[in-house]
């Protein structure tokens, strides 16, 4: 039984450890591309119409920022057309309705649609706003974004290549410096648009359109088979589709448009749920396809890598569930046993995890300026809790890929946004009253949090089994299991009794 239970360990081991490697293959393929422009193949002669879509849902605090930022755009206004889709069931509808008529006796071209039975969630109003107009160009904008004036006329002339499909924008932090928990979601968030999506559209490898900060060729999403919405990830859903469909798309890191991180755990899980349930349930429908295309054996594996990333997370779990068991079982058999054993996750799995953002931090974003007065010792401290993190948040997205996996369909969770100012000195202007008050904000404790309580209790046994028996090579690892579901377990525990505290008191 003890073999058979090592044996188990090291194949999990093995299998996460690949997903590692694949990481250091990015960092590779990113330093080997990074240097590689793509301009415009020309410029439009006559500028096209370019519809603005606005998807929004019960953004009472946010949805009035929104509107004005995007009539800020550095666009002719007679080719510029603004959608406001609006599928609120609050005081949202009221705010915004008022905010076009506004912007409309300014002699702005926007049209607010309310639907009130949100059918297809975010995908059906977007598909709704498609119908409705007849613009050749569809810019999509969530409503925490704020883009910057000359966003159009930075993405537009990509189209005169007629097999552009679709050009995404990077994603930039208002609230960064706001709390150690947004610290670490702008750290995994660099990686992801600065080292992940330069590797893969720079390599020729398939990229994805997030949702937001991107602009699309009406005949793409046409062509694609439009917005579908059996997926949470309709964004990924449709960017697949397309590429598959031999439709090219250019990715400009370049050129950032700012918004805000969820500043509460349960915000964060949510949206990650989402997005990891979303890519399952794209993997799924779309591997298949993938893997009988003609595409090259590079595209297909990088495929993999991308949509079916979040299977690791269970495989995190079952880790989580062996780890402490193995050491004990490992302390039987001597010292060398263990050190044989840890070595291959730490190098292949947690180092490279350390490397990739680390690489992130100091070298990318420091060359484009997009950090401010962060030092390469504050980059040091954070990142220990973004492996934390990314490790606390295992049995939330497990439940999100079982759901996947099981079909098991739940409606489209919206991240609460709480309308984050900066002033002229970049510092966050943000109010604990204000957020903890919020109407929008996730006040259930849920048995998730409860489980993540438990498994940091339980590697804190661990971990005072370690000292005891002076097995000091598996503490750095045990240790960020532990900090990855204490503080994970201790935010969303903390978030329900400080709402109810901070409601009586007001």
């Amino acid at each position: 039984m003890e073999t058979l239970f090592i044996v188990v360990y090291l194949v999990i081991l093995l299998i996460l450890s690949v997903y590692g490697i694949n990481r250091y293959h990015t960092i590779y393929l990113f330093k080997k591309y990074r240097k590689k422009k793509i301009n415009p193949e020309s410029t439009f002669k006559k500028l096209p119409k370019v519809t603005v879509q606005l998807p929004v849902f019960n953004e009472k605090y946010v949805v009035e920022r929104l509107i004005d930022s995007v009539t800020e755009l550095d666009y002719p206004r007679e080719l510029l057309e603004i959608q406001v889709l609006d599928d609120s069931t609050d005081e949202t509808v009221e705010i915004a309705r008022n905010k076009c008529l506004e912007k409309e006796n300014q002699g702005f071209n926007i049209k607010y649609i309310h639907r009130t039975d949100r059918s297809g969630f975010k995908a059906g109003a977007l598909e709704k706003g498609l119908a409705m107009t007849d613009s050749e160009f569809i810019a999509v904008f969530d409503a925490d974004f704020l883009p910057p004036k000359d966003f159009i006329n930075k993405t537009v002339h990509y189209f005169t290549d007629n097999k552009i499909g679709m050009v995404q924008a990077r994603w930039d932090h208002v609230n960064r410096g706001y709390s150690l928990l947004t610290e670490c979601q702008s750290i995994l968030l660099d990686g992801h648009f600065m080292i992940e999506h330069t590797a893969r559209n720079r390599s020729g490898r398939f990229f994805n359109f997030n949702g937001t900060a991107g602009i699309w060729r009406k005949a793409t999403i046409t062509d694609a088979g439009g917005w579908q919405h059996d997926t949470l990830t309709e964004d990924l859903d449709l960017s697949y589709r397309a590429q598959l469909k031999g439709w090219n798309f250019i990715y400009l890191p370049e050129l950032c448009v700012p918004a805000e991180l969820p500043v509460e755990m349960s915000a964060f899980k949510s949206q990650q749920f989402r997005w990891a349930k979303g890519s399952i349930q794209t993997c799924m429908k779309l591997a298949g396809k993938i893997l009988k295309s003609d595409l090259p054996f590079k595209i297909k594996s990088e495929a993999f890598f991308h949509i079916g990333a979040n299977f690791a997370y269970p495989l995190m779990v079952l880790l989580t569930v062996l780890m402490p068991l193995s050491i004990i079982v490992r302390y039987k058999n001597g010292w060398q046993n263990i050190a044989f054993l840890d070595l291959p996750v730490f190098i292949f799995a947690t180092l490279s995890v350390f490397l990739f953002y680390f690489y992130t931090e100091v070298i990318v974003l420091k060359e484009t300026l997009s950090v401010q007065n962060r030092s390469t010792g504050s980059i040091f401290k954070y990142l220990p809790f973004v492996v934390a993190i990314g490790i606390g948040l295992s049995i939330n997205n497990t439940k999100a890929v079982i759901e996947a996996l099981f079909k098991k369909q739940s409606p489209f969770n919206r991240t609460p946004k709480y309308n984050v100012s900066m002033n002229e000195k970049h510092n966050v202007k943000i109010h604990t009253k204000k957020v903890v008050n919020n109407s929008y904000r996730l006040k259930k404790i849920d048995w998730v949090s409860i489980v993540e309580f438990c498994l940091a209790v339980y590697m804190a046994y661990a971990l005072f089994f370690i000292v005891s028996k002076d097995l000091f090579i598996s503490l750095p690892l045990t240790m960020l299991f532990f900090i990855g579901f204490a503080y994970t377990s201790f935010l969303s525990l903390l978030h329900a009794p400080l709402s109810f505290i901070f409601s009586r008191k007001s």
